[in-house]
């Protein structure tokens, strides 16, 4: 399952990402983020920036950990999470525009074992509306912060 959601936000790309790179505020930032732990920090970047991060989902509140994979300052990050037998990919990315910044959020889930198969085969299309909403959610959330003057 892919899904991608994006948003044109009046701030530039340096404003952007001072908020989509600040993960440890981003509870702040992002009105479904309930909790959020950093477990690991590098030394320089952002690759290896490991945190908890808990949401509700569903009706159910839900605990993930997550680290950054991939990283370039002012373009783009990419998050993975493996949890109830997937692989979860997210990838914040931004683009200046004439009028602002394009904010785009990628999201993939791949199911590993048996059953995260069978539920995805099942209950997959309930998910993907619902995460996509999330993900919408999010996006507003972060232009409501960047456009604040």
């Amino acid at each position: 399952m892919e899904l991608k959601a994006e948003i044109q936000i009046n701030a530039s790309r340096e404003k952007v990402w001072s908020i989509i790179s600040d993960i440890e505020n981003a509870k702040d930032n992002i009105s479904a983020i309930e909790s959020l732990k950093v477990l690991e920090r590098p030394n320089t970047g952002m690759v290896g920036l490991k945190w908890t991060e808990t949401r509700t989902m569903f009706g159910k509140q839900a605990t993930e950990t997550m680290w950054i994979t991939e990283s370039i300052e002012n373009e783009y990050y990419q998050t993975r999470a493996e949890s109830h037998g997937a692989i979860y990919i997210s990838k914040l990315s931004i683009k200046q525009q004439d009028n602002g910044t394009l904010l785009t959020m990628g999201f993939s889930g791949e199911s590993q074992t048996f059953g995260a198969k069978l539920m995805s085969a099942a209950l997959g299309w309930m998910f993907k509306g619902a995460t996509v909403k999330a993900l919408k959610k999010d996006l507003e959330d972060i232009k409501t912060v960047a456009e604040r003057v």
